[in-house]
């Protein structure tokens, strides 16, 4: 049969996809993007925020339109909007033929054909359960760049999250399937690899006594082929001085961290249940900075959490302004139905967190156009993703750069560049977040 998956969120949730398609493909599945040929529509959705339940809730009426507009015969919705109403999915939305939970999306094969029969199924296992899928995955993320997700779930349990009731408590991913996926993608082309999870720096805890990403990342970087690994989701109080080093020493690994802090003032850290204060931040953004000067470190915060005050957001300010960070986003905060932040007294009206929020990212900007322009003249080497071809250029990123978030290179070049080649360049020019570049010579070692 012809399948569509539709992915939305986060790229944890891509990977779950992936690993479906895969499953799909070995069963003999074709799988197709175009939503007028898909006989199985498949909506692996995202109930992280109310925008993203939103997005979710849209796209899954708009596939089921295609029930009687196309040929689709199945409707399957998965992921975590899957998890958390289950049963009013079923209930409210008749199009829909099964649902599967976080936990159960290798059974999407055993849903397909038992809805294929007339059965409206409903897959679920706890939110706990790990599962262990030995398939080769199918690359949506184009060819040469892929993500490698190392764990599932979170024991943080921070006030505002909803992830630990969606997805359970942390674990991690074995680190011999770990590297066997790492094998499949490298054999597949994947030359940088993005690691990922709830929280990636835990990784190993649980399931050796002791935190071992280190570990795990040297053991990846003896894998022939990939030439960029990235790590992304690392909890700051997490971050070991055996993480910093093999950081700091192994070539692969680039100088680039994704670290989540939500916020600076230690009233709000407390409130949030991050285990953080200030002081503790600004120690280890600088040490990472002294052990590792070119890292480029990215953060997200919060605006407008349950009693956040004017004094709270001056406090955010000074704190962007004082640490420079290299990429930061800002989201506003959004209550979610059983968090205990959702019952918080002092909620903050929408127009003004989004105030906040707008006033962060203005100083931001302006900290971003700064170490931009900073670029100018640096020599780097860059992962070509792809050719404009009517203007001529090619575009990339460095390794300040993960896909998708951050910024780009636009490279003049005289010689043809295959998409996923890395190719040395010398900065010649800065707008905002991008950055213009020429080829020095061909490709690099």
């Amino acid at each position: 049969m012809k399948i569509l998956f539709v992915s939305l969120g986060c790229d944890k949730n891509l990977v779950d996809s992936e690993v479906m398609l895969g499953l799909l493909r070995d069963r003999g599945h074709e799988i197709t993007n175009d939503e007028n040929q898909a006989e199985v529509i498949v909506v692996n959705t995202c109930s992280f925020i109310h925008d993203a339940r939103e997005e979710s809730i849209q796209t899954i009426l708009e596939m089921a339109a295609m029930k009687t507009e196309g040929v689709c015969r199945l409707l399957i919705v998965a992921g975590c909007l899957a998890e958390k109403y289950r049963a009013e999915i079923l209930d409210e939305l008749p199009e829909v033929d099964g649902v599967i939970g976080t936990t159960a999306y290798d059974a999407v094969c055993d849903v397909i054909n038992r809805s294929l029969a007339g059965e409206r199924v409903q897959a679920f296992e706890s939110v706990d359960r790990l599962p262990l899928v030995k398939t080769k995955r199918v690359i949506t993320t184009g060819g040469y760049s892929s993500y490698l997700k190392i764990g599932e779930g979170c024991d943080k349990h921070c006030t505002y999250c909803i992830i630990p009731k969606l997805r359970g408590n942390y674990r991690s991913v074995p680190m011999e399937y770990v590297l066997e996926d790492a094998r499949m993608l490298a054999a597949s082309g994947v030359t940088e690899l993005n690691i990922v999870a709830q929280e990636t720096t835990t990784w190993g805890k649980d399931i050796y006594g002791e935190k071992r990403l280190h570990e795990l990342l040297r053991a990846l970087c003896r894998i022939e082929g990939i030439r960029w690994i990235r790590l992304l989701y690392c909890y700051p109080e997490e971050i070991t001085d055996e993480l910093i080093e093999v950081i700091r020493t192994e070539p692969k690994i680039c100088h680039y961290l994704d670290m989540p802090i939500q916020h600076s003032s230690d009233r709000i850290l407390k409130r949030m249940g991050r285990r953080t204060s200030r002081k503790e931040l600004e120690e280890v953004i600088g040490k990472l900075r002294r052990e590792i000067p070119d890292i480029a470190l990215r953060t997200t915060l919060i605006s407008g959490f349950p009693g956040e005050t004017e004094a709270d957001q001056e406090d955010l300010k000074s704190f962007i302004q004082t640490i420079q960070f290299d990429r930061l986003g800002v989201f506003t905060y959004s209550p979610e139905e059983g968090t205990p932040a959702a019952a918080m007294e002092n909620q903050i009206p929408e127009d003004v967190k989004a105030e906040r929020r707008d006033e962060l990212m203005a100083l931001q900007q302006r900290i971003s156009e700064e170490k931009t322009g900073n670029m100018v003249g640096k020599v780097l080497k860059v992962l070509v993703e792809g050719r404009i071809p009517e203007e001529g250029i090619y575009v990339g990123r460095t390794y300040r750069d993960a896909p998708d978030v951050d910024g780009y290179v636009f490279l003049d070049a005289e010689e043809e560049i295959i998409s996923g080649d890395f190719v040395t360049a010398k900065i010649t020019g800065a707008d905002e977040y991008d950055l213009t570049g020429e080829v020095l010579y061909e490709f690099t070692e």
